[in-house]
């Protein structure tokens, strides 16, 4: 039997930079380079990934919705690991305004969008964030991706009526 691990993050967008964490003492990305704050549902959360992650935003970076602008889901990925399914719902937004930001994750770092894909940053993270480079940033469509063993297969999520 498979068990499910949903997780939420949020990439923080300034111009032509990225906020990233570099994440400390986590079970599951301890030591690389993930969304500038994310992690787990809690039980009311279950249908309400926005719910998670702004309360993740809270939580990591004492940011308010308020402080942000155009916050959007923009990807919804799945990967299989033994006999866990990890369930990541990737929202971006632009920063209002600059503000010194602090984390009880790790170590905050502002990146430029070019040089982003240097840093080591998990399989699944790693994967979306080539797409959000290459293709999401330039579209606001909503995206689902399931890994393979060596790659992403991305296929943009359309309503359907």
């Amino acid at each position: 039997m498979f068990t499910l691990r949903p997780m939420t993050g949020i990439y923080l967008l300034c111009g032509d930079r990225i906020l990233m964490l570099h994440r400390h003492g986590s079970k599951v990305v301890d030591g690389l380079w993930v969304a500038s704050a994310g992690g787990h549902f809690e039980e009311n959360e279950m249908k309400h990934p926005a719910a998670c992650v702004l309360r993740e935003l809270r939580e990591e970076l004492n940011l308010a919705p308020e402080q942000l602008r155009g916050l959007a889901m923009r990807y919804v990925t799945l990967r299989r690991v033994g006999e866990e399914i990890r369930q990541n719902y990737y929202f971006f937004a632009e920063l209002a305004e600059e503000v010194l930001l602090t984390s009880n994750e790790g170590e905050l770092r502002w990146v430029l969008l070019n040089e982003v894909m240097a840093l080591e940053m998990p399989f699944s993270a790693r994967l979306m964030m080539e797409h959000y480079l290459t293709t999401g940033r330039f579209t606001t469509a909503l995206y689902a991706g399931v890994t393979d063993d060596h790659m992403m297969h991305f296929a943009e999520m359309k309503e359907k009526g």
